[in-house]
């Protein structure tokens, strides 16, 4: 689908198609949207008809819809649901719609491994406990989701609440759409709930939505983050906001390994193993305590071997919290069916508008090559010429003169390569936090910067994901992970938390101009521009004779 940027029509369309397809390029003029199956299959499961999708295509078409993509799209919503796995005394028992379907899923060799015997006039199918993890797995591959109503265990009780007026003093109640969030995931405790995947921006609150779905549980929990950062900013969130005390809270990383029932930890931290032919050591702790609730902070980051052994948990309760279900490894299928669809999800600009998150403006400027780079750059094998590109010397001079204009801000410098960030952070005389940096240190620098005394960070990529710094209102990206969407996505979520004075973020990305660096900045901003951010472009000339040298 094309969506045309300069009709009166364009973000009505925009919010439309965000909830059933997915923006792949963005241009100028015109942006390109693709429907596919598993876009249709989260709208299903978020409750949205097929003739809802069908009515908003017909809607917003300059043309006539085609016959066969009506068919298509209902073909494909319809599939959800047709198969569903219930518990039935010890065994779980897939059921099936009809005989044909039920007969094409025991001729499948994927599929059959899993199948025991026929039931119920050859409509369903006996299945181990054991394998409730793999036939998800198989069934989404197959072409028809499961709808998972086998209920779960209820793990080791643990009795919590929100607290009215947090520990600091200040007055706490959940946001109305937090609310919603968190009762959607556990869905009066019902099989219907209790999986899936809240999709909000960062700042929005997601640890809040975590918080409020284990008071709704009231059960152990299991907390995966993305770093040890990460494990301590949930862990002052839980002694800030709930009745649980500091000894219900476990820490298990690499500085101790407590289990406590509540125990947060990293996604590295589990899938660690010492040699590629060894066992996980730590995926021990997955069965080391009667879990009722296991959440998974940025989900989009879920290694795979954390998949693995997720395909064994299905009888606990799975909350995935992420600002974009984009993954860079394609996997987003296994994230549908291991920890369950999205469940919940508001537009961006939704939450800005309200005044939840800050508003942000975002700016790409683009600067000029020199000659011998410009050759450089030319002769470069292919794999080396972004990083020819990303680390243009010339960034360094437009990196300086939007700090100057920031002066009075908080900034934050962001970017991919050491050697970039090293002569950065020399630049600014300022601290620069990489993924070697301490987590001790990366705590004080991050509490010296929230406090004020600290008004300019050069960060690695150690700092796209789960860290709190709500005072930060300038992000200068100086590289990036190639075309990654999820990163970019990430990098202005740094600046999105409300600032106290309702001042507006600025997120640059400063750019090589005619270079592969410019079309894989064109590729990370995709997803901001779906959720209603646009880029202005700013070509920036440079004196060549400021330019330092290589």
């Amino acid at each position: 689908m094309l969506l045309e940027t300069h009709n009166s029509r364009y973000e009505a369309a925009r919010d439309a198609l965000a909830r059933f397809a997915e923006l792949e390029k963005s241009p100028e003029h015109l942006h390109t949207y693709r429907i596919t199956p598993l876009s249709l299959w989260n709208a299903a499961a978020a409750g949205i008809a097929a003739d809802a999708v069908v009515r908003a295509l017909e809607t917003f078409s300059k043309y006539d819809l085609p016959s066969n993509v009506v068919v298509d799209i209902r073909d494909y919503m319809a599939r959800y649901g047709r198969v569903k796995l219930r518990r039935d005394g010890a065994m779980l028992v897939l059921e099936v719609e009809d005989r044909p379907l039920a007969t094409e899923i025991a001729g499948s060799k994927h599929l059959q491994p899993f199948l025991k015997a026929r039931r119920h006039s050859g409509l369903a199918f006996e299945v181990d406990p054991a394998d409730r993890g793999r036939i998800k797995q198989a069934l989404i591959h197959f072409g028809y989701p499961a709808e998972d109503l086998a209920g779960y265990v209820d793990g080791a009780a643990l009795p919590l609440d929100l607290l009215p007026v947090d520990r600091i003093g200040r007055p706490f109640s959940l946001r109305r759409y937090q609310q919603e969030a968190a009762d959607v995931f556990y869905a009066s405790g019902g099989p219907h709930g209790g999986n899936g995947v809240i999709v909000l921006p960062c700042g929005a609150g997601k640890t809040v939505i975590g918080l409020a779905a284990m008071v709704r549980c009231g059960t152990a929990t299991l907390i995966l983050a993305s770093s040890t950062v990460a494990v301590h900013q949930w862990r002052r969130e839980l002694l800030e906001k709930t009745t649980l005390n500091p000894t219900d809270i476990g820490e298990y990383t690499g500085e101790r390994k407590e289990i406590r029932p509540v125990t947060l930890t990293t996604y590295q931290m589990v899938s660690y193993r010492p040699r590629r032919d060894e066992n996980f050591p730590h995926f021990e702790l997955f069965t080391s305590f009667d879990w009722g609730l296991i959440i998974y902070d940025e989900v989009h980051l879920l290694p795979a071997p954390i998949f693995r052994i997720t395909a064994d948990l299905q009888a606990r309760r799975r909350l995935g919290l992420t600002a974009t279900l984009i993954r860079e490894d394609g996997m987003e299928k296994d994230v549908f069916s291991l920890i369950g669809p999205k469940r919940y999800d508001i537009p961006w600009k939704d939450l800005e508008r309200q005044g939840w998150i800050a508003t942000a403006e975002c700016h790409e400027c683009r600067v000029p090559m020199t000659e011998d780079l410009r050759m450089e750059y030319a002769l470069a094998d292919d794999r080396v010429k972004y990083r020819v590109a990303a680390e243009n010397p010339a960034k360094l001079i437009v990196a300086q003169q939007i700090a100057t204009q920031h002066r009075d801000d908080c900034v934050l410098i962001i970017g991919q390569y050491l050697d970039q960030l090293k002569l950065l952070a020399s630049i600014f005389d300022a601290p620069l936090i990489i993924g070697s940096t301490p987590n001790w240190q990366r705590d004080q620098l991050y509490a010296q910067f929230r406090a004020g005394d600290i008004k300019l960070l050069v960060v690695s990529k150690v700092a796209n994901f789960a860290i709190d710094l709500p005072d930060a209102n300038v992000a200068i990206q100086v590289s990036g992970t190639f075309g990654s969407r999820q990163e970019e996505a990430q990098r202005l979520g740094r600046l999105l938390r409300p600032k106290t004075d309702g001042a507006v973020a600025h997120f640059y990305t400063i750019v090589s101009r005619d270079s592969r660096d410019q079309d894989f900045a064109a590729k990370r901003q995709l997803y901001l521009t779906e959720q209603g951010y646009h880029y202005d472009i700013q070509d920036v000339d440079v004196a060549v004779e400021r330019i330092p040298a290589r």
